[in-house]
Parts: C-alpha cells; structure tokens; sequence
C-alpha cells in the first residue's frame, strides 16, 4: 500500500513568493519511502527518463502509478483553482545529475503544472546546498531566491507553470532521485515531449556502452 499525505497537502497553503507553489515534506511516509527507494534502478544516466523505459519494483512501480491517479489530480485542481479534468500527464524518473543541470528555466509552455516528488535521504551535499531546488524571483541569478527546497525524505514540490516561474539549483553531480509529474495541456504536446524524453534517453544510454 502507498502511503501519501493527501491530508497534509490539502492543509498546506499555497504560497506566493515568489510565485504560486506548494511544498509538502514527508508527502511519501518513512516506512513507504525506504520500500520505493529499493525498487528504483541504479546507474541511470542524468536526463529525465521515461516510466516505461526503466525497470522498477512493485512499490516503485505503484507510487508511479498513484501519482498519476485521480486522488492526486483532484487535490491539486482544488489547491490551486484549476481544472485539470482533461489534462493529459507526462510522467518521469530522474536518478541522476550532471554539472550541465540546474540551470535557471521556466518549464515547458506545454506544461501547465509541474509536481515534483523528491526520494532522496538527507546527506551532506543538501546540507552544502548543492543541488536543492530554489524558487527563483528572476532569470539571471541563482542566489536571488525566495524558496529552497532540498531534495529529501519524499518532499513534494506542486506549482501551475507560468512566464516567471523561473527555478534552478546549484551543481550537483551524482544520484538525485525525483519523479516529475506535469499535466499537460493537450495529448500531441505531451506525446512530443515524451518522444523527446524516449529519444535523450536511448542516446545516453549509447553513449554509456560506446
């Protein structure tokens, strides 16, 4: 069974520095969160990876499954005011990063919601900083943030997407575990960034056997 903190992000208030966003720790509980973690797979390359590309446990597998369910869509439409009743998702596995990410971006226009659940355990590079999340009040500079979020303990990040929804994080190289979930705003622009996502990852994976 997957034990998620549907109570805990109904009763979390949106905030709005430095643009509309949620953040839930502990969405996926311990007990829940250690099962998951044995199912995930290891030495992925960096990249966004598709849920259908990559071998999971049964637990792994079913909190891939409840994040795309109706419970988690339906808290989220009321949290933030939207309906989100046709939207169709994308859904993704990130196990790692490289020194080329982080950098400061907006998401996808055909995004209209990005949902990020974190699966790290605490460690000393979080504690440095290096590869937390921040909530960005511009383009231009990584330390002009208003929110900080480290990649821990099953914590979920939710924010509708939008022209000033500027985030990034400091370099990180090595295992960063986060699932991303983004409801879409029409199925051909999900089908085209899921191409894209399939076709990065065969590419690395190439290049990991060349």
């Amino acid at each position: 069974m997957i034990d998620l903190a549907y109570d805990a992000l109904t009763a979390t208030p949106v905030a709005a520095d430095p643009f509309p966003h949620v953040v839930v720790g502990h969405f996926v509980s311990p007990a829940t969160l250690a099962r998951v973690v044995a199912g995930l797979p290891r030495g992925q390359p960096r990249g966004s990876l598709p849920i259908a590309s990559v071998r999971l446990g049964p637990d792994a597998g079913a909190l891939m499954a409840e994040m795309e369910g109706p419970r988690l869509r339906a808290a989220i439409a009321a949290k933030f005011g939207l309906d989100l009743s046709g939207a169709p998702t994308m859904l993704t596995l990130r196990c790692a990063t490289g020194e080329r990410d982080g950098r400061i971006h907006c998401d996808s226009t055909a995004k209209r919601v990005t949902v990020l659940l974190y699966l790290n355990p605490e460690g000393a590079a979080w504690s440095r900083q290096e590869g937390c999340l921040r909530l960005l009040r511009g383009p231009s500079n990584i330390e002009d943030y208003a929110v900080e979020v480290a990649p821990v303990n099953g914590t979920l990040l939710v924010f509708p997407n939008g022209p000033t929804t500027w985030h990034g994080h400091k370099r990180f190289v090595g295992p960063r575990y986060a699932i991303q979930l983004n409801y879409m705003t029409t199925d051909g622009k999900a089908r085209s960034e899921l191409r894209r996502h399939r076709l990065s990852a065969f590419v690395k994976r190439l290049t990991r056997a060349a």
